[in-house]
């Protein structure tokens, strides 16, 4: 475009050309091709920028990517640093196959003073909570000369104080939420709503009971109180855990397990904590290794992805056979 441009501005200043310069026709071409190394001059520098900026991109992913001192950390004597946070679910971030790896991963180095798993959870599943506290069981069993602390920073409630039940002690804040020791299935009824939009529900199953706690569906009194039986079961599992961890140190009023939530301060004259710590103080001073390292697993954004694309097909399975029932939840 450039030698274009160049072109027809000096044939127009010039028309006749020959005519009146001898040498326009040679003059032309050495003046093109000076343009033509001067644009390949150009593309050469803008080629050696952009892969300068490439390499430079490349290099600020890996020193964010790799701990390149995690090895020699792990030499010295120091706390191990395990994060639970959100929602206890298969699919979440606090999820048992990756908090059962990072607690056998921290209870195997030989260098561990002692874990503190920093609880941050209104709760979630039962069976992923329940899951993680028989890990934390089995493995300070195994390693009784390995102490566990549960420490809370804002909420361990329900499916979090299910976790936290298996620790040696448990720390809080004064202001943090503790507590809700029960369980819930939530769900919604819609026949009102059909009715008055003259809906109707046409629903086929093979077994009185398929179509269990169905939200388009009168409500059936018999899978009413077949409900309440398994969240009575899941409810008393839920007490056993807590007194078996607990144990002298618990408190027991008539609300302890009725769902109630207390502050960080009423946890502790309740028994329901040990004491008030951070993750600092806690590695400091009970511990006594100061050096705190994370031993969290967290997934990188291709598992996140193919995990969320594997709980999506799940879910649609799971939404045709029972789209009615509501799901069981510690929270």
């Amino acid at each position: 475009m450039v030698r274009s441009f160049w072109y027809k501005k000096t044939f127009m200043d010039n028309p006749q050309g020959p005519n009146n310069s001898p040498d326009w026709e040679r003059k032309t071409l050495e003046k093109l091709l000076f343009l033509t190394l001067e644009e390949q001059k150009n593309r050469r520098r803008w080629g050696i920028f952009f892969k300068f900026l490439a390499f430079g991109y490349l290099a600020l992913v890996l020193v964010l990517l790799v701990d390149w001192g995690t090895e020699a950390s792990h030499q010295e004597r120091h706390t191990a640093l395990i994060e639970m946070t959100g929602m206890i679910e298969a699919k979440g971030a606090s999820n048992a196959e990756q908090m059962l790896q990072a607690l056998q991963g921290a209870f195997k180095e030989k260098n561990v003073a002692g874990v503190i798993l920093r609880i941050n959870s209104p709760g979630g599943s039962p069976v992923q909570a329940g899951i993680i506290n028989d890990e934390i069981r089995r493995l300070r069993a195994k390693h009784p000369e390995t102490p566990l602390y549960a420490v809370v920073e804002d909420i361990c409630a329900s499916g979090g104080y299910y976790v936290a039940a298996a620790a040696d002690k448990i720390y809080v804040n004064k202001a943090s939420i503790v507590g809700s020791i029960g369980v819930l299935m939530d769900g919604f009824g819609f026949t009102g709503t059909m009715n008055k939009l003259g809906v109707d529900r046409r629903l086929l199953t093979a077994g009185n009971n398929k179509g269990f706690l169905d939200p388009f569906s009168p409500q059936n009194p018999n899978q009413t109180a077949h409900a309440q039986v398994m969240l009575d079961d899941i409810h008393q599992q839920f007490i056993d855990v807590v007194k078996a961890g607990r144990g002298a140190r618990l408190k027991e009023t008539p609300e302890m397990f009725s769902g109630l939530m207390w502050t960080g301060d009423q946890s502790v004259k309740l028994g329901l904590a040990d004491d008030f710590g951070s993750v600092d103080s806690v590695a400091r001073d009970v511990i006594k290794a100061e050096k705190v390292l994370d031993y969290s697993v967290r997934d990188n954004i291709a598992e996140r992805f193919a995990r969320r694309l594997g709980a999506g097909a799940v879910n649609t399975m799971w939404k045709g056979l029972s789209e009615a029932a509501a799901g069981v939840s510690l929270r």
